[in-house]
C-alpha cells in the first residue's frame, strides 16, 4: 500500500479517536456507530480515488459526495430513492432547526435525537474530509490538529462539568499517531533504510533524535492532561440565554455530571418535561396539607437574552439557618416538617427543600446554605440516594396583607441586585400600560400576573416559536406560546421593568399524593416560577404558567388561577390535584409533554404549522431554483460566447462575385487586421460547435480539410455544406494569405452549419449541446487543471522558501 492511501486510512482512524470527547454528550453510543460508518465510507472513497489516480479535486469531490449520500441514507425524508432530492435538503434544514431547539431543551447527556445526531455526523464527517486533505494532499498533518481540536471544543463548550480526561487522552493519541505515520512516510520516500553494519536494511534502528521526539510528545500530552488539574480556577457564574446554566451539578435526569459542577437549570427543566418516560426523582412526606413547590435553584441575573444564575455562597448548614419569622413582619407563619428520599436518578449538588427552610438533618459535611438565594448546595456532595429531614415555615397571605408592602429604597441591595434589566421597547410599553393607575407594589405585580391568561391569548405548549429578529422576551409576548420557563422569565422581567425585585425559581410541583401525606415527584413535575420581593414579607412566589399545563400546579388567594372566574377563587391555598385534573375537562389525563391538539387554546399552533409549511415550501423552491440556475450556467456561458463571436463577424458584403477562374474574388479593404479577427472568431465558433455536436477534431488538419471532413462526417448538404466550405476558406486565407477574405456571410454561415449539424445529430446530442455544451465544460476542466498545477507549483516554491529557514538544516553540522 502506497503512502498516500495508507495515510488516508490513518487520518480516518485519527478522526474517530479525536471524536472520543463526544461520548460525554450523548446518553448512548448510537452516534459512534453512525460516525464509524460515515468516516469508514469516506476513507473508502478516498482510497478508491487515489487507487484510480484521480486528481486532487476529484478525491475531495468523491468524499463530499459520499458524505452527502450517507447523510441521505441515515436521515431520509421519505421522498428520495438512494440519492438526495430537494425534499432531502428541506429535511436537513428541519433537522438543523430541531438540533437548535434540542440544545435549548436538553441537558447533557442528551438522548438520541435525530437533529443532534445529524449535526454530529455531519460535523465529524466534515472534519474527516478536512483531516484527510490536510494530511494526504497538503502534507501538513500538524494543521489537521485544528479541525480535530474543533471536535474537542464542542463538549468543552456545552458540557456542564469538566470534560472527562480519558476522551482527551484518546484524541491526543490519535493526533500523535497521525504525526508519527506522516513522519515514517516521509522517511520511506527517501528509500530503504541502511544500517551501516551489513545487517538487514529493514531492521528497526532506534534513532536518538526520534526517541527524544517521542519522549517530548509523551511529556507534552501528559502535561496537557495533568497541569490543568493542578491550576486553581474560578467558578464564577456565566451570563447566559433563557436556557442557560445554574449552580449545582449532576447527571442523569438532574443534568450535568460530577458533584462539584453546574447544572443547566433551564435546559434540565425542559429536558425533563420532553422525556417520554416518567422517572421517579423524589419521595417526600410532609405534615402540611397543601404544600407548595419544592425548590432547589434560583436565576437572578438578567441579560438581553434572558435569565442566568450565579454560583451560590454561604455558610455551612451545620452552623444554623435563618428563621424568616424574625426577619419579616407580615404573614401568619406555621412550622412543618418533611422527610425526603431522593432516588439515584437525581444526581446534583442542589438540595430540594421548601422555601423558608429553617433546619436540615441527615446531611454529611460539605453542604452549605445561601441565605440570599435560599438554597442548600454542595460543591462535592450529591443528592443521589440521599435521605434527609428538614423543618420549614409557611405563611398564608391575603391580598390585603400584601398591599401594605411599601416600595424599597432605590439604593437597597435587594433592589440593585434584582431589578437590573435590559431595555426592551416591547416590554416597557406593555408594563407601562398594565400598571397604569396601580398604586401598590402588590397591585402592580398582580396586574402583570393576571395578564398571562387565555383571555389575552396565552397558551401552554412545549413547542415554542422562534424569536426571528426580536428578543426572546418580545417574541414570547408576541407569540404567547410557551411553557413554564418562558412564563416565569417573562413575569420576572416585567416585574423588574416596573421597579420591583424579581427572580426565577426552579424545582418541582407538589407531585402525586400517595398513602396520605407522601408525595411522589417525577421528572414531569419539573417546574419554574417567579418570586417577587415585597418589603416586610420577603420573597413571594407567583406562578404565571397556565395551571392546566402544569402537573400538580398550586394557587393561592393572593395569586389565584387566572382561568377561573373571580367569584370561584379559593379562599385558602389550594392545589390542582393531578389525579382529578380540576383545571381541565373531566376525565382528561394531563400530559404536559404532549399538549392536547383538540384544546381550542392551542388554535394558534395552526398558524405556526402553516407558517412552517410556507417557509419549508419557499426553501424547497429556492433550492430548486438554485439548482436550475447552476445547471444553466454552462448554457448561458455558451450563449454569451457565441454572441461575442457573432459581434466580431458583423462586417460583410452582400455577395461574393466570381471571376473567370470560378474562384471567389477577394474584396480587399483597409481593415485587413479586422478581417483576420473576423475569420478567426468564426472559425473558433465552428470548432466549438463541432465539439458540442460530438464531431472529432484533429489539430494537424488544415482548415480546408477540417471543413471537408465535417461535411462528410455530418452529412451536410446544400447551404450547410457551402457555409462550412466558406468558413474553412476564410480561416485558411486569414492564416496564410497576404490578403484575407473580407466579407462573406460568416454569421449566416455559422447558423447554417449549426442547423445542419442539429439535423444529423441525435436528440440526446442536441440537448447536451444546448444545456451542457461540451466545449464549455472542456474549457473549464482544462482551466481547473491549469490552476491546480499552478497552485501545486506555488506550494512547492513556498515549501522551498520555508525549508531555507528550517532549524533542521542546522543538524547537518551537529557532529562536527
Amino acid at each position: 500500500m502506497t503512502g498516500p492511501r495508507r495515510l488516508g486510512l490513518v487520518a480516518a482512524g485519527a478522526t474517530l479517536l479525536a471524536a472520543a470527547p463526544i461520548s460525554s454528550i450523548f446518553d448512548t453510543w448510537k452516534w459512534l456507530m453512525m460516525c464509524l460508518l460515515v468516516v469508514g465510507f469516506i476513507a473508502g472513497a478516498a482510497f478508491a480515488a487515489r487507487s484510480l489516480r484521480f486528481p486532487t479535486w476529484a478525491q475531495a469531490l468523491s468524499m463530499i459526495v459520499v458524505l452527502l449520500l450517507m447523510l441521505t441514507w441515515m436521515f431520509p425524508s421519505g421522498h428520495e430513492f438512494l440519492v438526495p432530492t430537494p425534499s432531502t435538503f428541506g429535511h436537513f434544514a428541519d433537522l438543523f432547526t430541531q438540533a437548535g431547539q434540542d440544545t435549548r431543551s436538553y441537558a447533557v447527556p442528551v438522548p438520541d435525537r435525530d437533529g443532534l445526531l445529524f449535526v454530529t455526523v455531519l460535523g465529524i464527517g466534515s472534519v474527516a474530509i478536512a483531516v484527510d486533505l490536510l494530511t494526504v494532499v497538503v502534507r501538513r498533518p500538524a494543521l489537521a490538529g485544528l479541525p480535530m481540536l474543533a471536535i474537542y471544543s464542542v463538549p468543552v463548550a456545552v458540557y456542564i462539568d469538566s470534560v472527562p480526561v480519558l476522551p482527551f487522552i484518546i484524541g491526543a493519541a490519535g493526533f500523535l499517531w497521525l504525526l508519527v505515520s506522516d513522519n515514517i512516510d516521509r522517511v520511506r520516500r527517501f528509500g530503504r533504510r541502511f544500517t551501516g553494519d551489513g545487517r538487514d536494511v529493514d531492521v528497526w534502528e532506534p534513532s536518538p533524535l526520534a526517541a527524544a521526539g517521542r519522549r517530548l510528545g509523551v511529556i507534552g500530552v501528559a502535561a496537557a492532561v495533568l497541569l490543568p488539574l493542578a491550576v486553581p480556577t474560578i467558578t464564577g457564574g456565566l451570563l447566559s440565554q433563557l436556557t442557560q446554566s445554574g449552580a449545582g451539578s449532576g447527571n442523569g435526569v438532574g443534568g450535568g455530571g460530577g458533584n462539584g459542577g453546574r447544572i443547566n437549570l433551564f435546559a434540565s427543566l425542559s429536558g425533563n418535561l420532553t422525556q417520554s418516560e416518567t422517572v421517579e426523582l423524589v419521595r417526600l412526606t410532609t405534615n402540611e396539607q397543601t404544600p407548595f413547590y419544592l425548590r432547589f435553584g434560583v436565576a437572578d441575573q438578567l441579560t438581553n437574552v434572558g435569565f442566568g444564575s450565579r454560583s451560590p455562597s454561604g455558610q455551612a448548614v451545620a452552623a444554623g439557618m435563618p428563621d424568616p419569622r424574625t426577619a419579616t413582619a407580615g404573614g401568619n407563619y406555621q412550622e412543618f416538617a418533611a422527610d425526603v428520599k431522593v432516588s439515584n436518578k437525581l444526581n446534583q449538588g442542589m438540595l430540594p427543600v421548601y422555601q423558608n427552610t429553617v433546619a436540615v438533618e441527615g446531611l454529611q459535611r460539605g453542604w452549605f446554605y445561601d441565605s440570599n438565594q435560599q438554597v442548600v448546595y454542595s460543591n462535592r456532595n450529591s443528592t443521589k440516594d440521599l435521605e434527609y429531614k428538614f423543618n420549614y415555615v409557611r405563611a398564608r397571605y391575603q391580598p390585603a396583607d400584601l398591599r401594605q408592602a411599601e416600595p424599597l429604597a432605590p439604593d437597597d441591595p435587594i433592589v440593585r441586585l434584582n431589578t437590573a434589566h435590559p431595555e426592551d421597547p416591547t416590554v416597557s410599553a406593555l408594563v407601562t400600560r398594565l400598571t397604569a393607575g396601580k398604586t401598590t407594589e402588590y397591585d402592580k405585580v398582580r396586574a402583570l400576573y393576571d395578564y398571562f391568561s387565555s383571555k389575552n391569548g396565552f397558551t401552554y405548549s412545549l413547542s415554542t416559536q422562534a424569536a426571528n429578529n426580536s428578543t426572546e422576551i418580545a417574541a414570547f409576548l408576541k407569540n404567547k406560546v410557551g411553557y413554564c420557563q418562558q412564563y416565569a422569565a417573562a413575569l420576572a422581567w416585567m416585574a423588574r421593568q416596573a421597579g420591583i425585585p424579581a427572580r426565577v425559581a426552579f424545582g418541582f410541583t407538589r407531585g402525586d399524593s400517595r398513602e396520605g401525606n407522601t408525595y411522589v415527584i417525577t421528572n414531569k413535575n419539573a417546574h419554574a416560577w417567579t418570586e417577587v420581593y415585597l418589603q416586610g414579607f420577603g420573597w413571594i412566589p407567583f406562578d404565571a404558567t397556565p395551571s392546566a399545563g402544569v402537573r400538580g400546579a398550586a394557587r393561592s388567594d393572593y395569586a389565584p388561577d387566572t382561568e377561573l372566574p373571580a367569584s370561584t377563587a379559593p379562599s385558602t391555598a389550594t392545589t390542582a390535584d393531578p389525579s382529578t385534573a380540576a383545571s381541565g375537562p373531566a376525565g382528561r389525563v394531563e400530559r404536559p409533554d404532549r399538549p392536547d391538539l383538540n384544546d381550542p387554546g392551542l388554535s394558534g399552533s395552526t398558524a405556526t404549522t402553516e407558517s412552517g409549511n410556507l417557509g419549508r415550501t419557499l426553501l424547497i423552491v429556492a433550492l430548486i431554483a438554485l439548482v436550475l440556475a447552476l445547471l444553466l450556467v454552462p448554457a448561458l456561458r455558451r450563449v454569451l460566447l457565441r454572441r461575442h463571436r457573432y459581434a466580431a463577424t458583423v462586417p460583410r458584403v452582400t455577395a461574393l462575385p466570381e471571376s473567370q477562374t470560378g474562384r471567389p474574388d477577394v474584396v480587399v479593404t483597409a481593415e485587413t487586421t479586422k478581417a483576420r479577427e473576423d475569420a478567426h472568431a468564426a472559425w473558433d465558433e465552428l470548432l466549438d460547435t463541432m465539439v458540442d455536436y460530438r464531431v472529432p477534431l484533429d489539430p494537424s488538419e488544415t482548415p480546408r480539410v477540417t471543413a471537408q471532413r465535417l461535411i462528410n462526417d455530418a452529412v451536410l448538404i446544400d447551404e450547410s455544406a457551402t457555409s462550412a466550405t466558406l468558413l474553412g476558406t476564410a480561416e485558411e486565407r486569414a492564416r496564410y494569405a497576404r490578403k484575407p477574405l473580407q466579407g462573406g456571410e460568416l454569421t449566416a454561415a455559422l447558423n447554417h452549419v449549426r442547423r445542419g449539424l442539429a439535423r444529423s445529430a441525435t436528440r440526446r446530442t442536441r440537448l447536451t449541446a444546448a444545456l451542457l455544451p461540451p466545449s464549455v465544460l472542456m474549457r473549464w476542466r482544462l482551466g481547473l487543471a491549469d490552476s491546480s498545477a499552478k497552485l501545486v507549483g506555488a506550494g512547492s516554491r513556498f515549501r522551498d522558501i520555508l525549508s531555507r529557514f528550517s532549524p533542521r538544516r542546522l543538524l547537518a553540522n551537529r557532529g562536527r
